[in-house]
């Protein structure tokens, strides 16, 4: 665990995304900012910022990373465990704040917006909760000398934020909301996954083939769902494809000895 520890200053960190969002919403400046990056986003493709929405799409970030079932197993777990945690997070803020949406507030044709309008339920974003919720599990759940080049998916993250203004979908404040508590429910996911003994994370074992299955159910997903926008299609038919050459190395493992791993 001491390769692994969390600084304490982690804890502290979303309180600047969360500060910010309440001083835009105070301050009223919530249209205002939304607006400027709707507009300044359409300088790029509507698939591009599709792509990155489906990246924090629970379905897709779950087929995206499956490969570490077999290269890091307790790196995966980390990100599933922080997945489940903002599974139940988002919905519950949602409900509870239970904030308008820019299509229910601006008029209709003020802004662009990808796909059906969404009206309620704003705050937070669903969609940068998770991705900030599992970048930081992945990041935190590597050793320390390893974290270096998992930084990078942070500026993923804010992309995946960024895409939910560019298609219409969330306020800045949402944004900035999912991001901060993301980062909660990430280092949560870490701490959880780092308790898993070493047995439990064998390829051979209950956990994995566990995990394996959730494999198969992504597939199902992915066959009989659009994940948020038909321009996710092509990430659909890649995700389908990565899951199965997993799922193929992974049968292969049962009938081997145990790979080597990352983490």
């Amino acid at each position: 665990m001491s390769n692994k520890a969390i600084p304490v200053y982690a804890w502290f960190v979303p309180l600047a995304p969360l500060g910010l969002a309440l001083a835009i919403y105070l301050g009223e400046f919530q249209s205002r900012s939304f607006l400027f990056i709707n507009q300044l986003t359409q300088a790029l493709p509507d698939t591009l910022w599709a792509w990155f929405t489906f990246l924090g799409n629970g379905w897709g970030i779950f087929a995206i990373t499956f490969p570490l079932l077999l290269l890091a197993p307790r790196i995966m777990t980390a990100g599933i465990f922080a997945g489940a945690i903002s599974a139940v997070t988002s919905p519950g803020l949602k409900n509870f704040f239970d904030l308008p949406r820019p299509a229910s507030v601006l008029d209709n044709g003020s802004f662009y917006r990808l796909g059906e309008p969404l009206l309620h339920k704003a705050f937070p974003s669903g969609h940068t909760l998770t991705a900030f919720a599992i970048t930081t599990a992945l990041y935190f759940a590597c050793d320390k000398n390893k974290r270096g080049p998992m930084s990078f998916l942070f500026i993923v993250a804010v992309l995946v934020g960024l895409s939910r203004n560019a298609v219409g979908a969330h306020w800045l404040t949402d944004v900035l909301g999912g991001a901060g508590f993301g980062i909660w429910c990430g280092i949560l996911g870490a701490i959880f996954a780092s308790y898993i003994p070493e047995k439990f994370l064998a390829p051979k074992s209950i956990w994995l083939r566990l995990i394996a299955l959730g494999g198969v159910a992504a597939i199902y997903a992915h066959l009989t769902q659009i994940m948020d926008h038909e321009l996710n299609l092509p990430l659909q038919f890649a995700s389908i494809a990565i899951i199965t050459i997993t799922l193929l190395m992974f049968i292969k493992a049962q009938f081997n000895s145990s790979p080597s791993k990352l983490d």
